[in-house]
């Protein structure tokens, strides 16, 4: 079984569309687990009306009592999951319906524990601009420390290959990044399926400040998280930097 997590905060716009996106998957043989960050919004009420209307067992919502970021929602997703595979999904973003299908059987083939894909970015209305992101086929600690290629939303995890305990995600700023890492960087390797299993929705709004924001982030994992050196983080950084734009031309 599959354990899909996902964050949910102020997420009213788009919950809905969520939950049957994935009941909406040719793979079914998974659990949904919506964990409410304490919205302020009607997201709860959606969630809740749609399953008075729709029912299923397969879906579960959990709710924190005080808002607590994506990080512990996720790692709250999954103390709670009891699937061999860890999935996560942001509220925002778009499953292709073969997603899971796809992965499990790239997974298998490559006997991986975690698998990652391409994505495409797509408008304010999810839909697919054209400009696709490949992943390379595989990706190890050191190549991975350059690139912030791998996007949550395209993550599949198995934990009978890869420790639970490594897929907890530290309350750091990039938390999703910090956490690929903290897993390659324990001796795994993460292939990567270059086939488009999501979209990546990306509004209109400049993204200066977001491009900023993200800057600062993969500077503060370099140095405070994982501890790298002065010259090599800067190295690092500017291939990071490189990549980063280039993905988003």
């Amino acid at each position: 079984m599959v354990s899909i997590i996902v964050p949910v905060y102020h997420a009213a716009n788009y919950i809905v569309k969520t939950m049957e996106m994935v009941r909406a998957q040719t793979f079914s043989d998974w659990e949904l687990l919506l964990v409410d960050d304490a919205s302020k919004d009607n997201s709860v009420k959606e969630i809740q009306d749609f399953l008075i209307k729709n029912p299923d067992s397969r879906i579960r919502l959990l709710q924190n009592k005080e808002n607590q970021g994506a990080a512990f929602s996720r790692n709250q997703g999954l103390k709670e999951a009891k699937g061999r595979y860890i999935a996560f999904l942001d509220a925002d973003d778009v499953w292709l319906p073969k997603k899971l299908e796809m992965q499990l059987a790239f997974m298998e083939e490559k006997e991986a524990g975690f698998v990652f894909s391409a994505y495409e970015f797509g408008d304010e209305n999810a839909q697919g601009t054209g400009k696709i992101v490949h992943v390379p086929p595989t990706l190890t600690y050191e190549e991975a420390l350059s690139r912030t290629v791998i996007f949550t939303t395209t993550v599949l995890i198995d934990t009978k290959k890869i420790d639970k305990e490594l897929i907890y995600m530290p309350q750091v700023p990039s938390e999703d990044s910090a956490t690929w890492w903290q897993i390659l960087r324990n001796g795994h390797v993460a292939f990567g399926m270059d086939r488009v299993t999501a979209i990546y929705r990306r509004p209109a709004k400049s993204l200066s400040s977001n491009k900023l924001k993200a800057m600062k982030r993969i500077w503060y994992l370099y140095r405070r998280v994982e501890k790298v050196p002065l010259a090599k983080s800067c190295f690092l950084f500017i291939g990071w930097a490189l990549r980063a734009t280039l993905r988003r031309l």
